[in-house]
């Protein structure tokens, strides 16, 4: 059997495949290499986009969760607020009418006192106290020396008459000259107190902290 030679077919055939192969070898080495550096970067690209999307996502819920407690925590003081604004207007409501209906008021008394606290903001000597025609006719008589005693000022001419416009008890007093007007009737005296009324109300019945303000100043 003859043996191949050094340049013989045979021998350049198997070098050629030999580095065929080798080559083959090193391509798909390098292949695998570059693969594998793929997908590792392809996942830390991955677990990157994932923790961002957790970060941005457990950031969005905790913003969320802050909103949602503030927007309750928002809604319960307007709840809180509403219902405290009627508890007071009912209480608002019920002393005006007991002022109407006279409930526990020795009313000849309370016109007495109405007028001297109207008089005594008043400067001057004649003045003009205003009844309602029903007022007038019961407690009318005697009235003007009961004010001028309580007021204690002298000189001091006090006049009483009757007036269809002065409704729903208590008095209108004005000097002589009209440039003077003391609206002292109980619903209007009820208005001009209430703010304060309502605040003390509100702080002795612990609806409210002593320093808040119920409704703006009184």
């Amino acid at each position: 059997m003859a043996t191949p030679t050094d340049n013989s077919p045979e021998v350049l055939r198997e070098e050629i495949l030999s580095d065929a192969r080798h080559e083959s070898d090193q391509i798909i080495h390098r292949a695998q290499e570059q693969a594998e550096a793929m997908v590792a970067k392809t996942t830390a690209e991955a677990e990157k986009v994932r923790r961002d999307w957790l970060d941005h996502a457990s950031a969005e819920a905790s913003r969320r969760k802050e909103l949602i407690l503030a927007t309750v925590q928002l809604e319960a003081g307007r709840l809180r607020s509403a219902r405290v604004e009627a508890l007071l207007q009912s209480v608002c409501d019920e002393v005006r009418r007991r002022l109407l209906a006279r409930e526990g008021l020795e009313y000849r008394e309370a016109l007495v006192e109405l007028a001297a606290e109207a008089l005594s903001k008043m400067v001057g000597e004649a003045f003009l106290v205003k009844l309602s025609p029903g007022d007038y006719a019961e407690f009318g008589v005697g009235l003007a020396e009961n004010i001028s005693h309580r007021v204690g000022r002298s000189p001091l001419n006090i006049s009483i008459s009757a007036d269809a416009t002065v409704t729903g008890g208590g008095v209108l007093v004005q000097d002589t000259d009209g440039r003077q007007v003391w609206d002292n009737r109980l619903a209007a005296r009820l208005e001009r107190l209430w703010p304060e009324l309502r605040r003390q109300i509100a702080v002795q019945t612990a609806l409210v902290a002593t320093s808040a303000a119920i409704g703006g100043e009184p």
